[in-house]
């Protein structure tokens, strides 16, 4: 009797396996659903990289730029904007500056009247 015993199959184990790769495969399924397959990108081999004319650039040690012409703060980059520029600011930031500089640059913004502020990010595609 105890042979018989150890000879049976763990078939719930393979079962379970089988089951929990199949979840998976569907979670990472939606997680990130594919790009249109008539979608073409755009291609950036010859692209200048500069910053949109729009948005607000900040360089490595906190300068500000807008257009070219430099911004003596936040506060009055702000109020020189037209009201309805504010609901939405552009912000160019270096890589170079420091995290806590940025978000205290980003708090300063909405205290002086921006509705939303966001970030423009260079964003590769593997």
């Amino acid at each position: 009797m105890t042979a018989n015993r150890s000879r049976r199959e763990p078939t719930i184990a393979l079962i379970n396996i089988v089951f929990l790769m199949l979840i998976f495969f569907m979670a990472a399924a939606t997680l990130a659903p594919p790009l249109d397959g008539d979608l073409r990108l755009v291609r950036t081999e010859d692209m200048e990289g500069r910053a949109p004319p729009d948005a607000l650039v900040v360089h490595a040690d906190g300068r500000l730029v807008y257009r070219g012409q430099p911004q003596p703060d936040a506060a009055a980059y702000v109020a020189a904007l037209p009201e309805a520029a504010r609901a939405t600011l552009r912000l160019v930031p270096d890589a170079a500056l420091p995290a806590a500089d940025l978000l205290r640059l980003g708090e300063a913004l909405r205290r002086a009247g921006a509705g939303r502020v966001v970030m423009v990010t260079q964003r590769g595609l593997p």
